[in-house]
C-alpha cells in the first residue's frame, strides 16, 4: 500500500527520452515511410497555412485594425515564428510521428503526453470537419455562378436550413481525401503540391492585378484604431498562421528529417507571411475600411471594381486552399493517433502499418468517417471556434518543452538549435 501512491504518480509523470522515441520509430520497427523531400514539406506547410486564413480572416482583421491590418499580420508572425522555432529544434531532434504529443512526452511525461495527444485529436478532428463545411459553401457557390444550383437538403447539416438532410459535397471530400491518404503519403504529396500551385496563383492574382486598383487614400488614417485595434486585429487572424504545426506531424515520413523539418517549418511560415502581408495591403488599399466585406473580403473587392474573372479565379483558389488544408488535417491526425498507439495509450490496431502503402491505415479510414460524418451532419460553427484554444495549448507546451529539455537532456544532439533560449520561447 505505500508503494502503491508513487508507483502511480511514476507512471503518470514518467517521460521517454528522444532516444527512445527515436528507437521505437526505427524503419526495422515498423516505421512509415519515408518519402518527403524538403521541397514537398514546405508546400505542405504552405498547403496548411494559406486557407481560409488569407480568404476569409483578412476581412474581419481589417473590420479591427483597417490598414494597420498589415502590422498586424507582422504581429503575429513575429507571433508564431517564436513557436516555429522551437517546432523546428523538436522535429529535427525527434523526427517522428506525433508533433506536441510526442515532445510533450519526452519533455513533461506521460500525462501531458495524454492531455494535449487528445487536445490535438479534437483539434485537427474539429477543424477538418469546419474546413469541410466552408469548402461545400465555396463549391456551391461556384457552381451557382455557372448556372448549377445544388438543393439545400444536400448542401446543409440537418438544423441549418429548411429540409435539410445532410451536407453531401462535405461528405464526400473528406472520404475523397481519406482515400488518398491511405494510398500513401506520397501520392497525397503530390497532389496537396498541384493544389498548393493552384492557390498560390489565385493569390497572385489579388496582389498583381490589385496593386493596380490601389487608392493611398484608403490607407489614411493607417491606423484608425490605434495600436489597439493593431492588436485585437493579430490576435483574430493569429490563427491564420496555425497550419506550420502540422508540418511537424510528418516527421516520420521526410527522408531527411535532420534538415528538412526545420527548413519546412520556417520556410513554409515565411512564405505564408510575405504573402498575407502583401494581400492585407492590397485589400486595405482597394476598399475603405468600413466597405470591406466580412464573408468574403478579396472576392467583393475585385467584384466593386468590375473584375469579376479575378473574383472567380479567388473562389477557385479558395476551394484549393481549403483542399490542401483538409489534406494536412486529415494527414496530421491519423499520424497523432499512429504514434499515441504506439506508446502503448491506444489499441495496438492504430500503429499497425499497412504492408502494401506503409501508411497507418486504420487511424486514417476512422478519423475519414468520423470527420466525414460531422461534416455532413453537424453545424460546425460554434465548435470549430474552440479549436484556436487547443492550438495556442500546444503552442505554449512545445515552447516550454524546448526550455525543459535543455536542462534535463543538456547534451542531447540538436541538429536545429532554437536561439536565445529561454527568450524565445
Amino acid at each position: 500500500m505505500g508503494n502503491a501512491t508513487p508507483g502511480w504518480k511514476e507512471q503518470l509523470f514518467r517521460r521517454k527520452p528522444a532516444a527512445m522515441l527515436l528507437a521505437e520509430a526505427a524503419p526495422h520497427r515498423g516505421g512509415l515511410k519515408r518519402a518527403l523531400g524538403t521541397f514537398e514539406l514546405t508546400l505542405l506547410g504552405i498547403g496548411a497555412i494559406i486557407g481560409a486564413g488569407i480568404f476569409v480572416l483578412t476581412g474581419v482583421g481589417a473590420s479591427y485594425a483597417g490598414p494597420g491590418l498589415v502590422l498586424s499580420f507582422v504581429l503575429a508572425g513575429f507571433a508564431c515564428a517564436m513557436a516555429a522555432l522551437c517546432y523546428a529544434e523538436f522535429a529535427a531532434m525527434i523526427p517522428i510521428a506525433g508533433s506536441a504529443y510526442s515532445y510533450s512526452y519526452a519533455t513533461m511525461g506521460e500525462l501531458v503526453g495524454w492531455i494535449i495527444g487528445w487536445d490535438l485529436v479534437l483539434e485537427y478532428a474539429v477543424a477538418s470537419a469546419a474546413v469541410a463545411a466552408g469548402w461545400s459553401h465555396y463549391l456551391t457557390v461556384i457552381l451557382g455562378g455557372v448556372g448549377i444550383h445544388l438543393p439545400d437538403a444536400i448542401t446543409h447539416s440537418p438544423g441549418t436550413a429548411p429540409g435539410a438532410i445532410v451536407n453531401l459535397p462535405a461528405l464526400l471530400i473528406v472520404l475523397a481525401i481519406t482515400a488518398i491518404l491511405y494510398i500513401g503519403v506520397s501520392e497525397s504529396a503530390r497532389i496537396n503540391s498541384i493544389i498548393v500551385g493552384i492557390k498560390l496563383f489565385a493569390v497572385m492574382v489579388v496582389i498583381g492585378i490589385g496593386a493596380f486598383f490601389i487608392k493611398p487614400v484608403n490607407w489614411s488614417p493607417f491606423l484608425p484604431l490605434g495600436w489597439g485595434g493593431v492588436v485585437r486585429g493579430a490576435a483574430y487572424i493569429f490563427f491564420a498562421y496555425i497550419g506550420f504545426d502540422a508540418v511537424s506531424t510528418a516527421a516520420e515520413e521526410v527522408i531527411e528529417p535532420n534538415r528538412a523539418l526545420p527548413i519546412g517549418i520556417l520556410a513554409s511560415l515565411g512564405v505564408c507571411t510575405v504573402l498575407y502581408i502583401a494581400v492585407a495591403a492590397v485589400l486595405t488599399g482597394m476598399v475603405p475600411m468600413h466597405q470591406i466585406d466580412i464573408e468574403a473580403p478579396l472576392a467583393r473587392a475585385f467584384v466593386a471594381r468590375g473584375l469579376n474573372f479575378a473574383a472567380g479565379i479567388i473562389s477557385i483558389g479558395a476551394v484549393a486552399g481549403l483542399t490542401s488544408v483538409l489534406i494536412v488535417l486529415l494527414l496530421g491526425q491519423s499520424r497523432i493517433f499512429f504514434a499515441i498507439s504506439r506508446d502503448g495509450l491506444l489499441p495496438a490496431a492504430f500503429s499497425r502499418v499497412h504492408p502494401k502503402f506503409q501508411t497507418p491505415s486504420i487511424p486514417t479510414v476512422l478519423t475519414g468517417i468520423a470527420v466525414g460524418l460531422t461534416a455532413g451532419l453537424v453545424p460546425i460553427k460554434e465548435i470549430a471556434e474552440l479549436t484556436n484554444i487547443g492550438t495556442l495549448f500546444a503552442f505554449v507546451l512545445v515552447c516550454f518543452g524546448v526550455w525543459i529539455l535543455r536542462r534535463i537532456e543538456p547534451t542531447a544532439h540538436r541538429p536545429f538549435r532554437t536561439p536565445m533560449v529561454p527568450v524565445v520561447p
